[in-house]
């Protein structure tokens, strides 16, 4: 056991240091209490005997300051005071001020003795019941991380299925209405063309007044000069829609990775341009995009995992953004990491928020508008990744969250 001895009477703290150490225990000696809260964080004692009366800082002060420094960390360390008279007054007076007990300096070396025994089944205790919550945090972090790693896997299993039945329902019929718009688009021309022929021949209906008014007739009712015109934006504008419909299924079966979920060299620029479009409702709105890529190389990953955490730090960044604002995409790389950044202009993260932000079930949204679990399952896909995420944050100007990758996948 390690005691902190604070006696500002050298003769008195040698003599006392002597007789503890032919006890075993090891001995820091400080001669006030300005001293003492120096060696206290230095050498972090078991035990503290603490004087009362010195200069520069006498006892009370000095285990107040203690009493405060350990409230920041949960901490706590017997203190016992040496005085020269051991009344209930001074019992009393120690413990208002942050102390435990009192030990007069003229008691007998079995009392010391007996009280230095007692401290250290004290400290025995204590370092059990500190080895004990150790353990149980350690066994709550598992569970959270458990718990993170099965909801993450029905996650990706739901958007897989999902993205594999909205494919396989509209790949089929998008593909015979495309197929159809192309023969519609042939016979429309087709009849465009018989059409200018048919008008070719008005000159030789002049002979035939009342056949060539009825046709003149028939034109004007049709409006056919702007139907020419309509029916080719009509058909153009129609195939566009199409092919955007196309486009959304694509980015779907890309940002869950349908054909594939096991590692490979993937582009990680183009996940995250396909993990935009699938999340643009939530961004439309509330945000305009901006990309300075890098031109990432190809980087071994599970890229269904990491276009997760791309659409759960970009829903993220529009959630933090009050009003309308700008989400900035940037991409870099070194020859072993890569990295992405997704910088928002919202309101930034308060700093007593900012070690918490990956722990599971934390949110600062309303009840009922998130679950606290999007930052704390990507900190754990990174993790997975053998990567990380680092985040930088002002308050009221926005936010920075950068996810590194290695570009290799680390042997086991």
């Amino acid at each position: 056991m390690k005691i902190l001895l604070v006696e500002d009477s050298r003769s008195v703290a040698v003599v006392m240091a002597a007789r503890l150490a032919s006890f075993g225990y090891d001995v820091v000696l400080a001669e006030n209490g300005q001293i003492a809260l120096e060696k206290f964080q230095e050498s972090a004692p078991d035990l503290v005997l603490m004087d009362i009366e010195m200069p520069v800082m006498d006892g009370f002060e000095a285990t107040n300051r203690i009493r405060k420094i350990e409230a920041a960390t949960a901490a706590w360390t017997p203190i016992i005071f040496l005085t020269a008279s051991h009344t209930h007054e001074n019992l009393i007076t120690a413990i208002e001020a942050g102390g435990d007990d009192f030990l007069a300096k003229n008691w007998p070396e079995s009392i010391l003795q007996a009280k230095m025994k007692a401290m250290t089944r004290i400290n025995t205790l204590r370092q059990r019941l500190a080895e004990n919550l150790e353990q149980l945090t350690e066994t709550n972090r598992n569970l959270a991380d458990t718990q993170n790693q099965l909801l993450q896997s029905q996650t990706m299993a739901s958007v897989g299925q999902l993205a594999a039945g909205v494919a396989h329902e509209i790949n089929t019929p998008v593909g015979f209405v495309n197929s159809n718009f192309g023969s519609l688009q042939r016979q429309v021309d087709d009849l465009l063309r018989v059409i200018g022929a048919y008008e070719a021949a008005d000159a030789d209906l002049a002979a035939h007044p009342e056949r060539l008014a009825a046709i003149m007739a028939a034109k004007k009712a049709a409006d056919l000069d702007f139907l020419r015109e309509d029916i080719v934006t009509l058909m153009s504008e129609s195939r566009a829609g199409l092919a955007r419909v196309a486009k959304i299924v694509s980015n779907l079966k890309d940002f869950s990775q349908v054909d594939s979920a096991d590692w490979q060299f993937v582009k990680l620029e183009a996940g995250l341009d396909s993990t935009l479009e699938v999340v643009a409702s939530e961004i439309k709105s509330k945000a305009e995009v901006k990309k300075e890529y890098a031109g990432l190389p190809d980087v071994e990953c599970m890229a269904a995992q990491i276009n997760q955490v791309f659409a759960k730090l970009l829903v993220n960044a529009a959630q933090a953004i009050e009003g309308r604002g700008a989400i900035t995409l940037r991409t870099g790389f070194d020859e072993r990491e890569a990295w992405v950044e997704i910088e928002d202009t919202g309101k930034g993260i308060p700093p007593e928020n900012m070690k918490r932000i990956f722990d599971p079930f934390f949110s600062t949204l309303p009840v009922g508008q998130g679950t606290g679990m999007g930052l704390s399952l990507a900190y754990s896909i990174a993790r997975g990744h053998h990567g990380r995420i680092e985040v930088k944050s002002v308050v009221g100007q926005g936010s920075i969250f950068r996810l590194t990758l290695p570009r290799r996948r680390p042997e086991q």
